[in-house]
């Protein structure tokens, strides 16, 4: 599970850099301002959830099923957080109303910080040498 969520990581990680630069040099011209902005915002949090996965695959002292179910809950949360962000940020550039579907984006936050509990719990389950 180790290498799955570190290589999961990673893979966000650089697909991050590349939505960034993306929206830095291909978005500017095509949306406004304010949808730049909230493109932005899923990129920022894509990455801040990569390096949480590169953690948690390197940090031996949790459970592997808390480490499991901290990468369903990031993944799952990234599609419906960031992935939505980047639908509705961009929805002038499609046919598809992302406006119709996003009531994902909280349900998707909703899954980022419950992760983010999950991780807390098990450090608190660590045994003190």
């Amino acid at each position: 599970m180790n290498k799955t969520i570190l290589i999961t990581g990673a893979m966000l990680g650089i697909s991050s850099v590349v939505f960034g630069a993306f929206a830095a040099h291909g978005l500017k011209a095509l949306i406004e301002t304010e949808s730049l902005q909230t493109f932005e915002t899923g990129v920022r949090y894509q990455m801040y959830h990569a390096l949480l996965l590169l953690f948690v695959g390197s940090f031996n002292s949790l459970s592997k099923k808390t480490k499991k179910i901290i990468f369903y809950l990031v993944v799952g949360g990234l599609l419906l957080f960031s992935g939505s962000i980047y639908g509705l940020s961009t929805n002038s550039l499609s046919a598809f109303n992302f406006k119709s579907v996003a009531f994902v984006t909280p349900i998707g936050g909703l899954l980022l910080i419950v992760a983010w509990i999950v991780m807390a719990i098990g450090f608190t389950r660590i045994k003190d040498n």
